[in-house]
């Protein structure tokens, strides 16, 4: 791949194919926006259905599988363990936890090469809305993370600290401090995740919290809005959009990088 000014994830959550909110039009807008982005990289937070149920995440997955992108990260989130629905997950998005690499090329001035380093970790507990990433998961986050020159994201259900507009914050996972703590010992980039509908971002120390709505039902609160995020990236800092499908970007947070990627080699 040659070099590049920059690269794009998008976020995206809660989905939940086979509720009585799920919206055909949203989806499809949300869709045919986001491969008009052509985004380098796609990630799924959780709850693509609404009780687990085998033709909720065939449904599901149809959707997903249109998303042109071949670099795609896929998580369970709550809704989806209901009525043992996490067998039917492995069957067609693969492992629950997992660990992805990819190598952008970058360039300003010099060529940087960003070593793009995720996890992808499955936070729900089964029939339990509440979530826990587990002190058994502690270790190999650390040991994922270990790289000084990683670019470090962790991909999670649940959100590790409390969203505005939510109510008694009973869902945060249970080990919450822990696993921040995991984080930023390991110097984690990035925290992606969904499950509350209120699209949101936060910094906490050197890492970037980044919470997407839900892109494809009308399951919002108050004002909030259905929304996806799309993040740029490139050698020095991280773009953050909240989109509304059929509407645009509403809102949009610039952030430096705390670490520069290493440089590859030397433009002439």
């Amino acid at each position: 791949m040659s070099p590049r000014k920059s690269y794009s994830i998008i976020l995206a959550s809660d989905i939940h194919c086979g509720d009585p909110r799920f919206d055909e039009h949203l989806i499809s807008t949300a869709i045919s926006e986001i491969n008009s982005i052509e985004p380098d990289l796609f990630v799924v937070a959780g709850d693509l259905t609404a009780k687990g149920y085998r033709e909720e995440f065939e449904e599901a997955k149809h959707h997903i599988d249109l998303i042109d992108c071949d670099k795609k990260v896929v998580i369970a989130g709550n809704h989806d363990h209901r009525n043992v629905g996490w067998v039917f997950f492995e069957e067609l998005f693969g492992r629950r936890f997992k660990t992805v690499k990819y190598d952008f090329d970058l360039y300003c001035h010099e060529v940087y090469q960003d070593k793009l380093n995720l996890i992808a970790a499955d936070s729900s507990k089964p029939d339990l809305d509440e979530g826990e990433i587990g002190r058994q998961h502690y270790d190999w986050i650390k040991e994922t993370f270990s790289d000084p020159n990683d670019f470090k994201v962790f991909v999670l259900h649940h959100h590790l600290v409390s969203v505005p507009g939510t109510g008694r914050e009973r869902n945060i996972v249970w080990d919450a401090g822990d696993v921040l703590e995991v984080l930023k010992d390991a110097e984690a980039d990035l925290v992606l995740c969904g499950h509350r509908h209120v699209p949101y971002v936060w910094t906490l120390g050197k890492t970037i919290i980044v919470n997407s709505g839900t892109m494809a039902t009308l399951r919002t609160r108050g004002y909030s809005r259905p929304a996806y995020m799309s993040l740029t990236v490139d050698h020095e800092s991280i773009s953050i959009s909240t989109h509304v499908p059929g509407e645009g970007i509403v809102k949009k947070d610039d952030f430096l990088r705390s670490r520069i990627p290493p440089k590859k080699i030397m433009s002439a």
